[in-house]
């Protein structure tokens, strides 16, 4: 990681990609951002609050409601030579523009022979807990670590949400930067009846002010442990963090950050020391990147296995509103996974 200023603010998770945009637009003159409401009312989530009055209506701009056109235009500005940062208001509604960025975004660079790239980051929010229902709370992550040319990026904390996403501004190649809107105002723990804490009892609220950069590829190692790795990102970090304290077990909990490129080093390094692994994650089970992880796990690590991989996920089924916290992989499913990876061989827990 490199740091431009040492001082730091407190921020919580929109605040620090707010930060994180206005440091590289003012850094670099040709990056831009636009989207729906993301110039004069600053974003539904208010992420790019601020940044049209700053920078002018050239580089922070509203866009029509028109997800295709929206990554469709920042693959052209990218091939030009700009680097825009196009928001998608929710993960849900990004699916008209998969073909622009599969397509033409993510092959520009190989079609070419590296004669144009495409150094586009494309915001959105995703995820669920917080009542959106089946078309405001989906995690399509697996979908964009399946295009070959373009990286998927997760962060879990402000500190980490802003030195990636500059990160993947910088990044000659598409980015799709998931920001898990639950804990965009503070960290969750999963108790959904419990008070809400903001990021600022946090300590990864702690965010530098000037340039930083987290680089994409590599995974955090939240807590050591050698009984069992735990893989998670965004929302489920949090989660997965309280499930191991409550349960009191020695547990690895990993934060990936970044599902493409995989820092699957990390991974079988930890894999060897436990001989365990659980796999967190909120979208849907069958497909969702979770499998990849325990495919992954099974051909590198399967003679440091001591027992099965267990997924802990979202359902195959649309993301419920009145039954959001039986979807949600809550503390209760984590644990229930964690003691079945521990049993032993007479099956006692």
């Amino acid at each position: 990681m490199s740091k431009d200023d040492n001082s730091t603010t407190q921020r919580n998770m929109i605040q620090a990609i707010n930060s994180a945009m206005d440091v590289c637009m003012e850094r670099d003159e040709n990056v831009c951002v636009f989207g729906e409401d993301v110039g004069y009312y600053g974003g539904v989530f208010r992420a790019t609050a601020g940044l049209q009055e700053k920078y002018g209506k050239t580089r922070s701009f509203d866009t029509p409601i028109n997800e295709c056109g929206i990554i469709g235009v920042a693959v052209g500005m990218a091939a030009y030579g700009m680097r825009p940062v196009a928001e998608i208001q929710f993960a849900d509604y990004i699916y008209p523009g998969l073909d622009q960025l599969v397509s033409e975004a993510a092959r520009l660079r190989y079609r070419s022979a590296g004669e144009f790239t495409a150094p586009l980051t494309i915001r959105s929010p995703f995820g669920g807990g917080i009542f959106g229902g089946q078309t405001h709370s989906q995690s399509p992550e697996s979908i964009f670590t399946h295009i070959c040319g373009v990286k998927t990026v997760i962060p879990s904390t402000p500190y980490d949400a802003k030195g990636l996403l500059i990160a993947a501004i910088e990044d000659p190649d598409p980015v799709v930067f998931f920001e898990p809107k639950r804990i965009y105002n503070g960290p969750f723990d999963g108790h959904y009846d419990t008070p809400v804490e903001p990021w600022s009892k946090h300590p990864a609220s702690e965010v530098p002010d000037g340039h930083y950069v987290i680089p994409l590829g590599k995974a955090n190692v939240l807590r050591e442990g050698s009984a069992v790795t735990m893989l998670c990102y965004g929302t489920m970090v949090h989660v997965t963090m309280a499930a191991v304290e409550e349960l009191g077990i020695d547990a690895e909990v990993i934060d990936l950050r970044t599902l493409l490129p995989l820092d699957i080093e990390t991974i079988e390094e930890s894999i060897r020391k436990t001989g365990r692994c659980v796999v967190v994650h909120e979208a849907t089970r069958t497909s969702g990147f979770g499998a990849e992880l325990a495919a992954l796990v099974q051909e590198r690590c399967f003679y440091h296995l001591e027992a099965p991989i267990q997924r802990v996920t979202g359902y195959d089924t649309p993301y419920p509103h009145s039954l959001e916290w039986a979807y949600f992989p809550g503390p209760v499913r984590l644990r229930l996974a964690i003691e079945r990876v521990m049993e032993d061989v007479s099956g006692e827990v």
